[in-house]
Parts: structure tokens; C-alpha cells; sequence
């Protein structure tokens, strides 16, 4: 992840004043005056569905799948269908643009080094450059289908691609997948002429036999290719009791929550009240001219389908807490305070006030 990185500029120390005064090279400038601006983070929430759509593709031979290998139940017509894997909640952090302030750098305070997220929300001051820090994206899961993607047909033999109607080639072909098993059971009971004494060339003689009657039982059963998807999701958290959060149809996959043919999941929300909201009076009265930050609130979190519970925990949730400020004199010249943030929830991490060397 880019990160702006926010340095001193002692180029830029204006030459005639007596005080020391900290000027920053990147950031917003009000009029005479430099500094940082930065946003605090809002808590969303990430549902993360994980489904798969099969798609079921009729085998050449399939309404002579039960005279022949006694497969009952084979549709000969193209399907599909969802099922759900898994769903997972979490809270995210993103700018909140109402929490948008500008930190201005005065004489007798010293900010040497601020460090935002590439989307201007604060990672930490006066501490070492963190790097670049890899995306938490939900790994999508690929779609191997590389045994079930091979033509049956390399397999057949001569005389099977010879047959003069479908029905005597589904017989040869039926015929050909009892020799091949028959081979099987020779390996491994150790009766084949041809038996291999190593292990390695057991194993590699059996995958192929395997592959060979995988593919000639599919032209009669058909075969499904199935596709994994990963769905998200994302809430703005508010009070709220069992709301359809989404919908997932057998036959359509997620759909929307105002989609009637779909299953509903329900999401329900409860500010536990951690953080006692201060008045307007109040707030203006403690604001100070230092950097902002959330002490974010805890809420109860459940996503439920029907009577069965999906998720069910405590979650921290800025916009159920509050807004508390470190005072300008941790940032005097004499002093390195070194603070880093929850860049998820606005919220403190770690702050160490030590002497300036």
C-alpha cells in the first residue's frame, strides 16, 4: 500500500525568527500557515460471501448411462446451481471526509515525521517508516477443472470411433471402462504381467488409468464445472434488528436483499454504549488545537440465516464512540512523542512520550 509520507523541511525554516518553528513540504497550506491534513476512519462492515456456481454439462452418452453402468438419475438436460461456502464478517476503516482536520505546525512544536495511508487517514507520528504493507484482500480461490477440461475422446480406440451408431459406441465405450478397472484391481493386487516393481511407476501408471475412466464414465454422466466467486458486501453500521443484510438463491446465487428468491441473512447491530456521548457544549469545550482521534465504541454484531447463527461478536465501531484530542504539549520542542493509530478504527494504538535528544 502507497503511503504518504510526511517529513520536516528545514529548507523551508523561515530564516528570521527566533523560534525554532516546524514547517511540513507536504500538506495544505490556510493561508500563511503550513501543516497536515488527515481524516479519521469510519467503521464499515465487510460481509465476505464465498459461493460456487456448478454448471452441470450432459455427458454424450448419457441416456445410456443405466442400461450400461447402471448410473440412475443422469439428466440429459444443461443445469446450474450456487452453493454457499462460507460467509465472513469483519469491520473495515474508510475516510471519513466530516473527520477531515488540518494539524498546523506552530512555534515551539516539533512534528518531524506523520505518516498517512494512501488515503490520507493517519498511521502514526514520529515513528519509522512502516514500508509498504501488503492489501488484506479475500483471497479468491482459483478454479482448477484441468481433469475435468480433458477430451474423452484421445482415449477412445479405433474400433469405438468406427462404430456405426451412438448406441453400439456407448456400448464399446461402457466395455472399455470394465477393462480399465479390471487393469486397476490386476496393479494392485500385483497379478498384471506388466506390474511395476517401483512405487513412483505404480503411482503414475494408476493416476492415468484413473484420468482415463474419469473421462469416459463423464460421456455418460456428464460432467460439472464448478466456478468459486467471492461476493462482497460492504454495511454502514447503524442500531439495527435483523435486517436482510443479502439474499442467496440456489438457482441465481447472492442476490439482492430486496430479491424475493432468495434466502434472506439477517444482520442485526447493538451499541453496547462503552463510550458515553458527550454533549455539544461539551465537546467544544474539551476540542483543542491538538491531533484528533477516535476512541471508537463496541457494538454486538450477529448475522443470523433462519435459526441458525452465522456470526455473533463484540466489534469495535467508531461511529458509536467518540472524538478525544493529544494536547499540543506532546509535540513541544523539547519532547518526541511517538503515537501510532488503529488506521481501521481511528482509535490509539501505542503512544511513548520521551526527551529530545
Amino acid at each position: 500500500m502507497k503511503k504518504i509520507y510526511i517529513a520536516i523541511a528545514s529548507a523551508l525554516l523561515i530564516a528570521n525568527t527566533t523560534v525554532a518553528q516546524t514547517e511540513v513540504t507536504v500538506g495544505v497550506m490556510h493561508g500563511k500557515d503550513y501543516g497536515v491534513t488527515y481524516m479519521l476512519p469510519q467503521t464499515e462492515l465487510e460481509i465476505v460471501i464465498n459461493a460456487t456456481r456448478h454448471t452441470y454439462t450432459p455427458g454424450e452418452f448419457c441416456r445410456y448411462a443405466d442400461r450400461y453402468l447402471r448410473l440412475s438419475d443422469v439428466s440429459g438436460e444443461a443445469g446450474e446451481y450456487w452453493t454457499l461456502d462460507n460467509v465472513q464478517l469483519r469491520p473495515v476503516g474508510v475516510p471519513d471526509k466530516s473527520k477531515t482536520y488540518f494539524v498546523k505546525l506552530k512555534d515551539k512544536t516539533t512534528a518531524p515525521l506523520m505518516e498517512l495511508t494512501e488515503d490520507g487517514i493517519v498511521r502514526s507520528i514520529n515513528l519509522p517508516f512502516s514500508g509498504d504493507r501488503p492489501r488484506k484482500n479475500t483471497p479468491v480461490p482459483t478454479d482448477d477443472n484441468s481433469e475435468r477440461t480433458i477430451d474423452p475422446r484421445r482415449f477412445l480406440t479405433e474400433e469405438i470411433l468406427m462404430a456405426g451408431s451412438s448406441a453400439k459406441m456407448a456400448e464399446l465405450v461402457a466395455k472399455e471402462i470394465y477393462s480399465i478397472r479390471e487393469s486397476k484391481n490386476d496393479l494392485l493386487r500385483g497379478e498384471a504381467d506388466n506390474t511395476p516393481q517401483d512405487g513412483e511407476q505404480l503411482k503414475l501408471m494408476l493416476d492415468n488409468l484413473n484420468l482415463q475412466e474419469r473421462a469416459m464414465v463423464e460421456m455418460f454422466s456428464g460432467k460439472v464445472t464448478d466456478t468459486p466467486q467471492t461476493i462482497t458486501i460492504q454495511i454502514t453500521p447503524k442500531e439495527m434488528k435483523d435486517e436482510v443484510a443479502f439474499r442467496f438463491s440456489r438457482k441465481l446465487g447472492v442476490v439482492d436483499k430486496e430479491d424475493l428468491a432468495g434466502e434472506p441473512f439477517y444482520l442485526s447491530i447493538t451499541d453496547l454504549g462503552t463510550v458515553p456521548q458527550a454533549s455539544v457544549e461539551e465537546g467544544k469545550k474539551k476540542e483543542l488545537e491538538g491531533v484528533a482521534y477516535n476512541v471508537p465504541g463496541r457494538a454486538r454484531v450477529t448475522l443470523n440465516k433462519g435459526n441458525e447463527t452465522l456470526f455473533d461478536e463484540e466489534l469495535p465501531i467508531t461511529q458509536f464512540g467518540s472524538i478525544e484530542y493529544l494536547a499540543p504539549v506532546l509535540f513541544n520542542k523539547n519532547t518526541v512523542t511517538k503515537v501510532q493509530f488503529d488506521t481501521t478504527t481511528g482509535g490509539l494504538l501505542k503512544i511513548e512520550r520521551g526527551e529530545k535528544e
